[in-house]
């Protein structure tokens, strides 16, 4: 199938690594420009040595207040266009409700949330007809996660954001969906398993509740996401996609 991804821009925020940088392989396979982002220099300079010519990189944190303009002006200076992006950021420190601090939560926010919406609204502005906006949240959209109290808290709120912009962004014909991953073989999976205390045990438990009966692989998710930034998905807007293997038992 040809996405229609050739020489089109994205934007991916936290793609340094994990299911980002899967992502921008994919996007970068078929033909696309990629601009990432992540806290680390050093990361992203690594990360766009291996994806080559094609893909640009900044050194910026989602909850900086000027990233949004940073990576626009990077995407416009680099390949003079911008098609959509994929608003990713890492994970909000695991643990109870209970044993988190307010400070915890409000960082957590400014990046998780407040920052994921900057820069939607801020490249919303920039985007036509064809547009494509995604966000990558989790399973704890729909269902919470023992042990990921913040998480659970924010991810539904921002799905229910992603699905308001929706709403206000079709009219305009750009597009806004997200992606839901459950068990993906990445550091920050890998890291939770190991809290347990055996990450085998972890594991094995968590792939038994998985009708795959495994993990998934970032490439998997990545192929995923390319696909639903895509022309390809014209008349995909709105979608709460999970890419968990069949782990989510709600429609």
């Amino acid at each position: 199938m040809d996405l229609g991804l050739t020489d089109r821009t994205y934007i991916l925020t936290g793609a340094s690594g994990g299911l980002g940088l899967a992502t921008a392989e994919a996007l970068v396979a078929d033909g696309a420009n990629v601009v990432i982002s992540s806290r680390s220099q050093e990361s992203v300079d690594r990360a766009c040595a291996a994806l080559g010519p094609r893909a640009i990189g900044v050194a910026v944190d989602n909850a900086d207040a000027t990233a949004p303009a940073q990576l626009i002006a990077a995407a416009q200076a680099g390949f003079g266009r911008l098609d959509g992006i994929l608003i990713s950021v890492g994970g909000p420190p695991a643990g109870p409700i209970l044993d988190r601090t307010e400070d915890d939560w409000r960082l957590a926010f400014e990046s998780v949330f407040l920052g994921a919406i900057r820069l939607a609204v801020a490249v919303a502005e920039e985007l036509g007809a064809g547009g494509s906006i995604a966000f990558v949240l989790s399973t704890s959209a729909k269902a919470p996660i023992p042990g990921l109290g913040i998480s659970n808290g924010l991810r539904p709120g921002l799905a229910m954001a992603a699905k308001n912009l929706a709403d206000e962004l079709g009219p305009r014909g750009i597009r806004v969906n997200a992606l839901l991953p459950g068990r993906i073989n990445t550091e920050r999976v890998q890291h939770l398993d190991a809290q347990s205390g055996d990450p085998e045990a972890a594991r094995a438990r968590a792939e038994a509740t998985i009708p795959l009966g495994r993990y998934g692989e970032p490439a998997e998710f990545g192929r995923t996401a390319a696909f639903l930034l895509s022309p390809a998905a014209s008349f995909l807007s709105g979608v709460m996609l999970p890419v968990d293997g069949g782990l989510t038992r709600s429609l």
